[in-house]
């Protein structure tokens, strides 16, 4: 049976990919989906919504790029990723709670279930980087 380790085989695929995905969705932010984020912007939110988009695209780039090349400091590359998506999940709640379409969203069935996954985004940067379980070695001592 194969550990599934910080620095194992599946982590380090689960976090190449996660980076992979974050450098190619901040991207996009920057460039060919710019206007389709820019209608993702909460209303709400007190900052342009080009400059928003813009801002979070450079920060996915950073830490999709972070996660693919981080070696001493992956827990808080990991930890920095959670927060991220946590930070975003209002803007995917606005969505749905005002029916914006966006990258095939056009139905609340399919935003309520992009909120489903974004959780899983958390538990993904978190379980890829070892950052939980680096959490829970610390408060066992």
């Amino acid at each position: 049976m194969v550990r599934m380790t910080a620095t194992g085989r599946g982590r380090t695929i689960g976090r190449v990919l996660l980076g992979g995905f974050l450098v190619f969705a901040g991207t996009s932010h920057l460039t060919f989906a710019r206007q389709e984020f820019q209608a993702q912007v909460p209303e709400w939110f007190p900052v342009n919504d080009d400059a928003t988009v813009l801002g979070s695209g450079v920060v996915e780039i950073a830490l999709g790029s972070a996660l693919i090349a981080a070696r001493k400091r992956r827990g808080l590359v990991g930890w920095l990723a959670a927060a991220f998506f946590v930070a975003i999940f209002p803007g995917n709640i606005s969505q749905y709670v005002t029916h914006t379409d966006g990258f095939g969203l056009d139905t609340d069935t399919k935003r309520g279930v992009r909120l489903l996954f974004q959780p899983l985004l958390v538990l993904w940067a978190l379980w890829s980087t070892g950052a939980w379980a680096q959490y829970r070695k610390r408060r066992e001592q």
